[in-house]
Parts: C-alpha cells; structure tokens; sequence
C-alpha cells in the first residue's frame, strides 16, 4: 500500500542568495513589523486607560483581561480582524470604534481550540458599531463551518444609535446574528454565553440562543433599558431589577446560573467547556507529533523582498512554515510557475497552493522563459487538479499568495485561459474542505480570486504588511487611464510643456490613489480580509487554523493516507528523467 513520504526542502539562509539583500529585507520588514505591533497596541487598548480604570471601578474586568483568564495557561491567543473600522471616526462629536468593538478570536480552551466573541466594554460599554455585526457573523462563519465551539462574554449596551442605519436593517445587520446563533444550534455547535454586565435589546438574543447562559450579580438582559422604560412608563426601575439574574435565573429561566464575579463565570466556561468531546486533531495526526520547521520562520522576514517586483525562492518560504522542514511536491514538471504538495502543520496534513516567482520554461518553446507569479495555462490546470484531490481526500488546503494575475495576450487566449480559469474557480466554488488563503505581498486582479480569495470563502484569510490588494498596480491602472495620451511604448505625448506636466500631474495622482487603496489595514478596515500578521508569525497561525479544521470529528470525510487519491496524481505525472 502507497505511503505519503514527505522530502527535506530548504536551505540555510547563508546558501540562499546575497547576505547584504537578506539583511537590507529584514531591516525594513522590521519596521513594517513594528507599525504592526504598535497599531496593534492601540486597538487593544480600547478608548484608553481612563477606560479601562472605569470598568475596574464597577468591579468587573476588562475584556481582554477576561480573555486572558478564559484561555489555557501558556497558549497564545489569535484574534481575528483586529483591524476593523481602523482610523475611521462615527458621530458628532466624532467617535473611534476600535476593532469595531468587539473582540474575535481563536483561544484554546482545556486543549479545545474555541471561537471567542467579546464585546469590548472599554469602548462605548460594547456597543455595536458599523460592522460590528459582519465581524461577530465572521466568527460565527468560521465556528459553523469547522463545528469550533463559541464562547459570548456579552458586554455589550446595544447599538451605537447615531450609526444604527449602517448596522440595523441590512441583510448582514445586527439580525443577522440570530440568525447564524441559530444554524449554529441547529448544526449542533456548542455555544456557551456569559453575560457580565449590560445586554440590551437585540443583544439579548445571542446569549439566549447559547446552550448555556451564566450571569454575573451585576449582569442584566433586557429587552428594554430602564432609562427607554422610564420615559414611556414613567417607573422609578434600574435595568437591574428589570432583567438581573433574581428574574432570569429564578423567575423567567432564560438564564441557567448566576455566578458572583467575572472571574467565577470565567471558571464555569472553562468548567463547560471541559465536558465536550476532546479534539480530533491528535488521531488525524497519524502518531506523528508536531515538529518545528527546521529553519526558523523569523528568516521569512528576509527572505520575503519587500519590494513586489523582486523575486524570491518560494520554497524556502515552505520550508520555514511546514513541520521539520518536509514536503511532498507533486507535479513538479507541469505547471511550474504553480508550486503544490503536501506537508504537516503541527503534525496535520495540509495541502500547499504556492506560485513560484521565479523565470520558468515556457512548455512550447523551450529556448524561452516566463515570468513567475503569474497563471498560465498549465499552471491552471495543476493547481485545480490538485484542489480537487485536496477535496477528494480531505486534505485542508493552504494557498500561499503571490501573485500578479492570469497570463493575457493571443497565446493566452488562443489556450482558452478563460476556459480553464473557469474550471479552477468552479472547483474552489464547490470545495468542501477547510481552506486557508495567505497574501504574501502580491494579490492582483482575476488571480487573486482563483488562488482563493475571499470571495471564494476561505474560513479565513491572512494577509502580511506586505500585501498588496487590488486589480492592477497603481503604475498599470495610471496607463490604462491615460492611454490616449501615450505611444506604443507608453511615452507621453503632448504638444507642449503644459500639456504634458498636466497628464504626469495625473498619471501620479492615479498611481498614488491606488497605492493608496492598496494598503493592507485599509483592507484589514473594511473587512476585505481578515487578519494582518507578520511574516514571522505565519507558522504559528497556521499551526492553529490548522488544528481547527482536524478538531471536530465525522461533521466531513478525511481520508486516511493510504488510500489518498494523491497517490494515484504522483504515479500519473512523475516523468522519468
């Protein structure tokens, strides 16, 4: 019987190319690494230290600090679209909404990998923002789709009401909560909810739609604050006494336990949380124990140029993310400007999707080459073949992102492009297997959706400072714009010296335009996508996005190894010589 025999890819850094380029990429990865981390900072901190000390005033913690206390000692916790609504202001007086207001993330739970939705009660006591809704429907998305089990900590005083047009009667509004509270319950995913202070009005509905609901001693659910129930009835009430835990736990039983303190309802998560089935990703490991790669993920920083146009060996980037260092490639003679093959992540098999950068041979006329990271026709092919193995075996795919879009010309269209791009969007259409897409640096036009983006529903996308997100390049987009001014060989033409600073005027201002759209917080803002993580920390998110799509057990088919169609795709294409 066939057996998956995984092969040592990579090399030191010091035999991959120049240590001066090497060390002027990390230098300036560095930096980009550093706005990260200190933008980072800034959204965790909420509405600030005033804030903060608020919260600790009434006797509760803050969010995170009740997210620290939830997860396993030791663990790391990874948040998920962190970035949302960053720089943007809302209502007069104008108004931050730092990561929309609520935290998202995946946090391990007694060896359970969770996905964890907080209202954070540093800003505006948790209201809902615009977008606000879409982010907590993102991670009900990727809870549903993996079977994770959700954790609410609901702290949370309703809709920003200035706003409330932009997150109220939309399709993906604040109803559209329920609605995935719902599936979720009807898909029989666990969801345990904590309420540990304010939940008013449609709020109220995600943690009673939760399996098991805790409330702390300040905590109330109301359908109706008592402020609103004053003015309409004119009663002397506090929203205590209207839906604290003496009426739901005692009286109207929407609520099962009342608990003293945040730290006690924390502990009865942990508790529940305890009592359901162990994770699957220890059997699919298949007796292998994790492994770190054999050369650190840190190099990827200078491996990876910061400039888009330079190339880079793409599979010393493979090496840096996979267990020990192994992979498994598959069609290796076909496709080229497409890398595929299986390795482990964390001791779990994963397919990799990876364009290669670098000149290839053209497989018509040999004495030529072709640029790399873009989809040609063999390439196309290949990497649809491979997804649908992917799929057939049950096997998560990962798609590593560099690219600068689909081959075009009369040789392009001549091999029917069109035709197999179709083919490879259909597959990814109709994949049932978890995948993961990561933007390298480049992610451009048509290629961007059939390497998976995100309209193509991977359960989550990543993307680095590096990542650039759009159509065409600001330089090809101000061409295109000003190409009745410009000859063959994209000289300006112009009558006179006026006319001609005018289309360099703007041609610059097109480019800087797009430049500008394509910055990867701006993406990370509107939820384009949904993380920025360093180049560096790609192993360790991967690790874990992994791990997720092997915890739950026989929600979809996962082959064993043996009989992997995967196999049968080596003997088919490895040519002799």
């Amino acid at each position: 019987m066939a057996k998956v025999i995984l092969h040592p890819i990579g090399r030191p850094v010091e035999q991959i190319g120049d240590e001066k380029v090497y060390r002027e990429n990390t230098e300036r990865m560095e930096v980009l690494n550093a706005t990260l981390l200190e933008r980072r900072n800034e959204v965790r901190m909420g509405w600030g230290q005033k804030y903060v000390e608020r919260v600790h005033a009434k006797g509760k913690l803050t969010t995170w600090e009740r997210i620290e206390i939830l997860k396993d000692p030791d663990s790391e916790i990874f948040p998920i679209n962190t970035f949302v609504n960053y720089g943007l202001t809302f209502g007069d007086p104008p108004r931050t909404s730092p990561s929309a207001g609520v935290i998202t993330a995946c946090v391990r739970v007694h060896g359970r990998l969770t996905v964890v939705i907080a209202n954070d009660n540093t800003v505006a006591s948790g209201s809902w923002w615009p977008l606000t809704p879409e982010k907590i429907e993102r991670a009900q998305e990727i809870a549903l789709r993996l079977k994770l089990p959700v954790i609410y900590l609901v702290d949370c005083s309703g809709l920003f009401l200035p706003e409330q047009s932009k997150t109220f009667p939309g399709k993906l509004g604040a109803g559209y909560i329920f609605k995935m509270n719902s599936l979720l319950s009807a898909s029989g995913v666990p969801q345990i909810a904590g309420v540990l202070g304010d939940c008013i009005a449609g709020g109220g509905y995600m943690p009673i739609i939760s399996d098991k609901l805790f409330m702390t001693e300040q905590a109330y659910m109301v359908i109706a604050g008592a402020a609103l129930i004053k003015g309409a009835k004119s009663q002397k009430i506090t929203s205590l006494t209207i839906g604290g835990p003496d009426v739901h736990v005692h009286l109207s039983n929407c609520a099962d336990e009342r608990v003293p303190n945040d730290p006690a309802l924390v502990a009865r998560i942990r508790q529940e949380i305890a009592k359901l089935p162990s994770s699957g990703a220890d059997y699919y490991r298949h007796a292998f124990s994790p492994a770190d790669p054999r050369f650190p993920p840190q190099e990827i920083n200078g491996l990876l140029p910061t400039d888009h146009r330079v190339v880079y060996d793409a599979r010393e980037v493979i090496a840096r993310l996979v267990d020990s260092s192994l992979f498994w490639e598959l069609m290796p003679h076909t496709g080229e400007e497409m890398i595929t093959g299986v390795a482990r992540i964390n001791g779990l098999y994963a397919g990799i999707i990876m364009n290669n950068q670098h000149l290839t041979p053209h497989p018509e006329k040999r004495d030529r080459s072709r640029p790399g990271g873009i989809l040609y026709r063999e390439g196309i092919a290949k990497i649809s073949q491979f997804s649908r193995a992917c799929n057939s075996d049950g096997i998560p795919i990962v798609w590593l992102q560099d690219i600068s879009g689909f081959d075009i010309g009369l040789e392009a269209e001549k091999h029917g492009l069109l035709g197999f791009g179709s083919n490879l969007l259909y597959t990814n259409s109709t994949n049932t297997v978890p995948m993961i897409t990561v933007l390298l640096r480049k992610a451009s036009g048509a290629g961007y959706y059939a390497m998976t983006g995100r309209p193509y529903e991977p359960f989550v996308q990543l993307s680095t400072p590096l990542t650039r997100l759009a159509v065409m390049e600001g330089r090809t987009l101000a061409i295109g714009t000003y190409r009745t001014r410009l000859d063959d060989n994209f000289h300006i033409i112009a009558k006179n010296a006026p006319e001609r600073a005018q289309t360099e005027e703007g041609m610059r201002e097109v480019e800087a335009r797009i430049e500008k759209d394509m910055d990867p917080y701006k993406s990370a803002r509107q939820m384009d996508t949904d993380e920025i993580v360093a180049a560096h920390e790609l192993r360790a998110y991967l690790a874990t996005l992994v791990e997720m799509s092997y915890q739950g057990i026989g929600y979809r088919r996962v082959k064993n190894p043996r009989i992997w169609s995967m196999h049968d795709l080596q003997v088919l294409t490895d040519f002799p010589g």
